[in-house]
């Protein structure tokens, strides 16, 4: 909910949670690191009065540093973590050691705990992630395909291999994010002309993704999609450093067509 708003304030804290639970949404999403764990420890009375859950994307930037997050996650009742994490070996391999503890730590908490595709993150790029899924099979993910779709500079249409690369991603992907890139900006105007190829083509993996996820789990399982359009310099902006679009609009818009996706998948899976 960040505005990023050159000479005007943010909107106060409240006033986020309250306009977010009036817009329909079922929870909000904290970024935290080590050292913020304090500040979020303070909204807590907020998602109880206003009623929203909430998911933690964890930024450990050592390999000791998510425990504490996983406890603020449980201090929260989140619903789920997703790991950014700062530890960026060169090989696959040592990032698969890490990965490997991280998971083992996970096993005392009792919500979902997955790794994100994010890049400047441990799944930096879309290969060196493939290479960790083989090392480490029992490892879920949290998929957010605009890092990836940067990462390799997809042209349209996209060709079979790269489509198979993608379908392995969604395969091992138990959550997702929405956001919708080109292959040269992370965060593209959903609603601009130009752009529409690749809003039907993040709309067809999402409902790949969500179709996957419902096959392989129980209808009293809950999927988690979050919407996340972030803020400049996500955002592009003008010469005035306006952004170009209403990213709140945007959102609102990735919520009614997901929420459709996945009103046809249980109708046809349900």
């Amino acid at each position: 909910m960040e505005q990023r708003v050159p000479g005007q304030p943010e909107q106060p804290i409240e006033e986020q949670f309250s306009q977010i639970a009036k817009a329909g949404y079922d929870g909000v999403c904290l970024d935290p690191g080590v050292t913020e764990i304090e500040e979020n420890l303070a909204l807590k009375p907020l998602f109880e009065r206003y009623q929203l859950g909430c998911m933690i994307n964890a930024f450990p930037n050592k390999a000791e540093e998510l425990e504490p997050l996983l406890d603020l996650a449980v201090s929260l009742n989140a619903c789920q973590v997703n790991i950014i994490g700062g530890v960026m070996p060169l090989k696959p391999s040592s990032a698969a050691s890490v990965v490997r503890s991280w998971l083992a730590t996970a096993v005392e908490y009792s919500m979902p705990v997955l790794m994100e595709t994010h890049r400047n993150g441990t799944l930096n790029d879309l290969f060196y992630t493939l290479q960790v899924l083989k090392e480490v099979p029992e490892l879920r993910l949290c998929a957010d395909l605009s890092h990836f779709v940067v990462d390799r500079e997809f042209p349209l249409p996209m060709s079979k291999q790269n489509e198979e690369y993608i379908s392995e991603i969604l395969e091992r992907s138990d959550s997702f994010q929405g956001r919708v890139s080109n292959n040269q900006q992370i965060q593209i105007a959903i609603n601009f002309p130009q752009h529409k190829l690749w809003l039907d083509q993040y709309l067809a993996w999402w409902r790949q993704g969500m179709s996957s996820w419902a096959e392989r789990n129980a209808q009293t399982e809950t999927l988690r999609f979050l919407v996340e359009l972030g803020p400049p310099p996500y955002a592009i902006t003008d010469g005035t450093q306006q952004e170009l679009s209403d990213r709140w609009q945007e959102g609102l818009q990735i919520k009614a067509l997901v929420e459709q996706i996945w009103q046809d998948i249980a109708r046809s899976s349900f």
